[in-house]
């Protein structure tokens, strides 16, 4: 059999085990193309908005590039990179696995029958490497986080992986609420990596319809967010002026701040408590209000050996602070939860608080709580609590 056979025959066999559906997985190696920092590519199944694909991974020394390919864009680019680029290729399926290798001018093929292999999932979840695929989408340019060839550029992989981290906590959460039309407020929006990434996967992978609406105090922001949803044919994404407590939240769903400012998060939260919004999700940034009650007040003399350094100073009004906005949403009928959401390698401001409405525990007992709190380390009031007028 000659070599173009060969590479055809492996061709034939993917086209196969993609159409009856029993492919698991494909691999390339032994790269020695024009890219040098290419190591491998891996390709599954996926079923996507647009059909079913075999999504690639192609990982390179600093980046990882997703590309989503039909069965005819997968036969052209294997036979184009058996015969030039790679020197090897591994077909898994169901039932055997194809090994493709090439030495100069020598192409083997090696068969494996197997046994007990189950069959990959190709829906959104089986395929995590990252929740957004398309690396060639329209925002992801003008947002700066990709070039001119659709590549994640250098200088902006820290903020690819954050985005695409915080999609694959807040989809789910999103999939959770009982609306078929979700609204969700993202209070001050900024730029909205966030909007366009979770409407992005939401339409295009989860097929999930949701109406999001980034809320920035910026006029020109506003401006060119809509812009750009517009252009990348968002129709269910806006942004409107305003400012996070003045704003109309009614009928939300879903309130949504990454990184408001001191007690603008507080005002978020108040937003999504007074709306009746069955999630709230904040991740906080700064917490001067309650530093300073701290540092002015009166707190118990054992937490001196922490107060009195600058550095624990400030975690420890960081965890009050938050610690006491969980308590004050389960007083407002909210199960809460706070963890770290993405490595404090690509921010320090990495703790996100997430509440459900409904079973949230005693009123009372979490007031009581805050009582207690506030007393030990000399506070006064929580911004929060004068906004919920309690």
């Amino acid at each position: 059999m000659s070599a173009p056979d060969r590479i055809a025959e492996f061709v034939a066999a993917v086209r196969e085990a993609f159409a009856d559906g029993t492919i698991v997985r494909l691999k390339l190696g032994g790269y020695h193309g024009p890219e040098a920092d290419l190591k491998s590519v891996e390709g599954r199944k996926v079923s996507i908005k647009a059909g079913e694909r075999l999504s690639f991974v192609f990982r390179h020394k600093t980046r990882d590039i997703t590309k989503n390919l039909s069965l005819d864009e997968v036969a052209g680019f294997l036979s184009d990179g058996l015969a030039r680029h790679y020197r090897s290729a591994r077909l898994e399926t169901t039932g055997f696995d194809l090994q493709f290798e090439r030495q100069g001018d020598k192409l083997r093929l090696k068969r494996s029958e197997v046994a007990g292999r189950a069959v990959a999932e190709a829906s959104h979840d089986r395929t995590k490497n990252r929740a957004l695929t398309d690396t060639s989408s329209v925002w992801l340019h003008a947002l700066g986080i990709t070039g001119k060839d659709g590549q994640v550029r250098n200088d902006a992989q820290d903020k690819f992986r954050q985005i695409n981290k915080m999609v694959e906590i807040f989809a789910p959460l999103i999939q959770q609420l009982k609306a078929t039309n979700p609204r969700i407020l993202d209070m001050g929006a900024g730029k909205g990596y966030l909007d366009f990434a979770l409407y992005d996967y939401l339409a295009n992978r989860a097929g999930q319809a949701a109406e999001i609406i980034g809320v920035e105090l910026r006029p020109a922001l506003v401006q060119s967010g809509n812009a750009l949803a517009k252009d990348s044919g968002f129709e269910g994404l806006r942004f409107e002026a305003g400012s996070i407590l003045d704003y109309d939240a009614a009928g939300a769903d879903a309130v949504i701040a990454l990184h408001a400012c001191d007690t603008a998060t507080d005002d978020a939260i108040y937003q999504g408590i007074k709306s009746g919004a069955a999630l709230i999700a904040v991740a906080p940034c700064c917490h001067k209000q309650i530093r300073r009650q701290i540092e002015a007040g009166k707190s118990d003399d054992r937490l001196d050996f922490l107060l009195r350094h600058g550095t624990f100073m400030e975690k420890q009004a960081e965890m009050v602070t938050d610690g006491l906005r969980a308590l004050l949403l389960e007083a407002s009928g909210y199960r809460t939860k706070v963890f770290e959401f993405v490595s404090d390698a690509h921010t320090p401001k990495n703790n996100l608080i997430v509440a459900q409405k409904g079973n949230a525990g005693s009123r009372q007992a979490a007031l009581d709580r805050v009582a207690a709190v506030k007393t030990m380390f000399g506070i006064e009031t929580h911004y929060l609590e004068g906004l919920l007028g309690l």
